[in-house]
């Protein structure tokens, strides 16, 4: 006997849509998102699922993103730091300013992105 249940997405595109909406660009909490969109009249399970797996996706984009500027912040004032030991008649104070704002930015977000 062939099996003819196929598995259902647990929330359509346009639920990911109206998530999106409510976390990115109107900065709701996942719960309040999830209340909007049961009150909108999408089931509780759908809703559930589609603002956790962006809420998810949106916290691993911002941790990325933090990284890089961590990574580059750091480069940037080792760099000007490197060349102004270097001795070679110059300070690189911009690049060593500029490459721990950079860095320290990043940690900040790093901590907050949650």
């Amino acid at each position: 006997m062939e099996n003819t249940l196929q598995a259902q997405p647990a929330a359509t595109p346009d639920l990911y849509h109206q998530a999106a909406q409510l976390l990115v660009n109107q900065k709701q909490t996942p719960s309040q998102a999830i209340h909007t969109m049961v009150n909108a009249g999408a089931s509780e399970r759908d809703a559930t699922a589609a603002v956790e797996d962006l809420h998810g996706q949106i916290i691993t984009a911002r941790k990325k993103h933090a990284e890089k500027d961590m990574l580059y912040g750091a480069l940037w004032c080792i760099g000007g730091t490197v060349l102004t030991l270097a001795d070679i008649g110059f300070i690189f104070w911009g690049a060593i300013v500029f490459g721990g704002i950079q860095f320290f930015k990043g940690v900040m977000n790093y901590s907050s992105a949650s």
